[in-house]
């Protein structure tokens, strides 16, 4: 067992869960204060909350990045059923549910983003689960269940996290088993008849193993009403559930971890109908579906029944072995998922655009790292990575079927056939150089291959059987295989002339992988890949412990310089006489801001905590292909607003504790303030020059959404029963009940549609620990 693998270097799951606020600058639950040294030993000694966002063990304070560890502990108080609960809470966060995919999120931080579901092209930001990459925007929106700790890390994270983490990463760690008899077990309903159960076992001899099992469920009828069919709306249910095995040979320097899990999820993924009388469809639609608003009106429905059903296995191996002077760690990740989904797009009650999904996709990753000290005062994690994948989606699409029960297996309309492949290979350093007394030099690098293959076939007007597809049922419009390199470097220098403060600059590239379109029409655009991406990152940045560290502050200062950016353009082409593919617009675009987080601690029962986040960001030389008329022209979007870029996010939260005779008593309340932000590059006037430069006066308003404060509030009961402790908790989400879009869309001057966000809610919890 000596020879085999690694023990752990992640300390983080150890000190999760146990601290209470929102962002970064926390304290551990014994409220001792934090460790201003990046030992781990002197770290843990202090109770200091310990951080991974270097791929080594840190404190908090002393990791020269912006990173917010995020409180877990405050998402149980909401009764949040994913992450999407975090929007708002760490500086320059979003996080929205985009569910034309299961699980699917459109994540942005410092309004870096990527919004589609396509399975050919990657997130911008990461979203890594106990260690391995998700591929794609599908599973992002990760179950706010059995989490230790959150670490959201803003700004290019290619050196260690990898390609296609242009924006940052969102780094989730799973509770370890405790390898101790016990468990947690609890129940919450709340309004639109909203329940979840929720189940954690453990087990072990205390030292050399241990086991833990976890199930959860979830479902709700939905806050949408359907006055078509007079039902409610958006209803889903999932469980969520499977197993962990720690294994720890005593005094081996060996610890192998194995988790595998299993979602399944069903939903009804319902639009809203926002198409006014510029657009075709209203001609087709009853007039009082047509011109609604994107805040009150979008809460009542029209559409046609649809479902999405998801299964998504995956497994995790993770062996360390702790050598002494050097640590070696081993990642195996696999996921797999199918989705089966009906959606009528168009949101009203006529038939007109309706599609059938179907589609599988595969992932595999490995990674290898060493991580030690070559000399006092010079650190280094080095290591390997692959991934592949391997995905295929058929869709049939219905367009002016005017037949509402009409069969999916019937979609022989439109039937489009997608089969894509990508594998990537890449070697990594990152190293820590304390050169001179009170200044240390952080630099590394991460050189990049990735291959991409993708093929695309059409069969109009041909029955296709949907549980039996191949290739050779569909006309091949084209197919594409290309291959990309980049090597993305890192510098940094930070000077603490004490143990309260850090001051750091740095330096980093962001690479976001090339590849090819899966809604390509014609055999030239079929084959011709889009190039990949590039942000160069710039920032200054103070962490500070003041007042007897009462009072912990974070500033950071950035400028990101976007470019080759990959968008959707509208070029010749294809039966329709267009067609939209994946490109890059040299010009790109600049972002800069200012943002920061705090934690207060008033008194040893009171905490303040809270973020703000200051952003300006504009497009270069955004001209591209759009349609004019009946024919492709020009356009200038360089006036249009990024998407998901609110030019100002701020957090407050308040937490109290009551000791009393029985337990104590938890009260926490939040305010998310969110300010308006676009969802879509569109148009919001129609170009009219087919020979000239159209100028796009901005988005459409529709996919803007309006200000949010989001308000939430929880008080929880804690009674300690000897060795177990019950609890019962009050809760509500939204209670100043703002309405507004969390994803909208316009479809070439044909229709729109959006999503609406959660209206207040609230509910009860009643659980159990032992």
């Amino acid at each position: 067992m000596r020879n085999a693998f690694a023990r752990t270097a992640v300390l983080a799951a150890l000190t999760g869960t146990s601290f209470i606020g929102i962002s970064a600058p926390a304290f551990a639950a014994d409220e001792q204060p934090q460790a201003a040294q990046a030992d781990a030993a002197a770290a843990e000694d202090t109770g200091a909350i310990i951080v991974t966002a270097r791929r080594r063990d840190e404190t908090l304070q002393s990791t020269p990045v912006a990173i917010s560890a995020v409180n877990t502990a405050m998402l149980e108080a909401k009764a949040a059923v994913n992450i999407g609960d975090l929007q708002g809470a760490a500086p320059g966060l979003l996080i929205t549910q985009q569910n034309s995919g299961a699980q699917a999120a459109n994540i942005s931080i410092r309004g870096l983003t990527y919004a589609d579901i396509e399975k050919s092209q990657t997130p911008t930001v990461g979203v890594v689960v106990d260690g391995v990459t998700i591929g794609t925007n599908t599973g992002q929106l990760q179950d706010a269940f059995d989490v230790a700790q959150i670490e959201v890390l803003r700004g290019p994270q290619g050196t260690l996290f990898g390609a296609n983490t242009i924006g940052g990463v969102i780094n989730i760690t799973r509770s370890k088993p405790t390898m101790e008899p016990g468990g947690k077990a609890e129940f919450t309903y709340g309004r639109w008849n909203t329940w979840s159960g929720k189940a954690i076992v453990n087990y072990g001899d205390g030292e050399t193993w241990g086991v833990k099992a976890f199930y959860f469920h979830n479902q709700t009828d939905g806050f949408y009403h359907n006055v078509t069919r007079n039902t409610s709306d958006g209803w889903s249910k999932g469980d969520s559930y499977g197993a962990s095995l720690l294994f720890k040979p005593r005094d081996s320097g060996v610890e192998a971890q194995l988790t595998v899990e299993n979602v399944v999820q069903s939903f009804n993924p319902v639009v809203s109908n926002i198409t006014n009388s510029s657009e075709v469809f209203c001609a087709f639609i009853p007039a009082q579906e047509c011109n609604r608003n994107t805040t009150t009106d979008l809460y009542t429905t029209f559409g046609q029944a649809a479902d999405s059903h998801y299964h998504a296995p995956d497994a995790t191996l993770e062996m360390n072995y702790d050598l002494g002077a050097v640590k070696l760690t081993a990642i195996t990740g696999w996921r797999h998922s199918r989705e089966e989904q009906t959606q009528d797009f168009d949101g009203s009650s006529t038939d007109l655009y309706y599609v059938d999904r179907r589609q599988h996709y595969t992932q595999w990753s490995q990674e290898l790292r060493a991580s030690g000290k070559l000399f006092d005062g010079f650190d280094y994690v080095i290591g390997g990575y692959f991934f592949g994948s391997k995905y295929d989606l058929t869709q049939w699409s219905r367009v002016f079927g005017f037949s509402p029960n009409t069969p999916p297996t019937l979609f022989d309309k439109n039937a489009q056939h997608v089969e894509g492949k990508t594998e990537s290979f890449a070697a990594f350093g990152d190293f820590n150089w304390a050169f001179a007394d009170k200044f240390r030099l952080s630099f590394g690098g991460r050189f990049s291959h990735d291959n991409k293959k993708l093929y695309n076939g059409f069969a109009p007007g041909v029955l296709v059987d949907p549980d039996n597809v191949s290739t050779t049922q569909f006309a091949a419009v084209g197919s594409g295989n290309a291959s990309f390199n980049k090597f993305t470097p890192k510098i940094g220098l930070d000077y603490r002339p004490n143990s309260d403060v850090m001051l750091y600059a740095s330096w980093s590239r962001g690479y976001r992988s090339g590849g090819f379109s899966p809604r390509a029409a014609t055999a030239a655009t079929a084959s011709t890949p889009f190039q990949p991406e590039t942000v160069d990152a710039y920032e200054l940045g103070a962490k500070l412990a003041l007042f007897n560290r009462k009072l912990e502050l974070n500033v950071a200062g950035y400028v990101s310089d976007y470019k080759n950016m990959q968008q959707n353009l509208t070029v010749p082409g294809g039966p329709t006489g267009n067609q939209t593919i994946t490109g890059n617009v040299p010009g790109g675009a600049l972002i800069k801001g200012i943002e920061g987080d705090f934690t207060l601690r008033v008194t040893d029962n009171l905490r303040l905590t809270g973020s703000a986040a200051y952003m300006e960001s504009h497009f270069r030389n955004f001209v591209v292909g759009c349609v004019v008329g009946a024919v492709i022209g020009t356009c200038d979007y360089s006036n249009n607003n990024l998407i998901y870029a609110p030019k100002f996010t701020g957090s407050l939260n308040v937490e109290h504790t009551l000791p009393t005779s029985f337990g104590k008593i938890m009260t926490s309340v939040g305010l998310r303030h969110i300010s308006p932000y676009d969802e879509q590059i569109s148009q919001r006037i129609l170009p009219t020059s087919t020979t000239g430069v159209n100028n796009i006066g901005g988005n459409d308003p529709r996919v803007r959404t309006t200000t949010q404060d989001l308000l939430d509030a929880s008080m929880t009961f804690n009674f300690d029963l000897g060795d177990k402790e019950a609890y019962f908790r009050v809760f509500g989400r939204n209670l100043l009940n703002e309405k507004t879009t969390t994803h909208a869309f316009t479809v070439a001057g044909l229709w729109s549609f959006g999503m609406a966000l959660e209206p207040r809610t609230y509910g009860g919890t009643i659980g159990v620990k032992f």
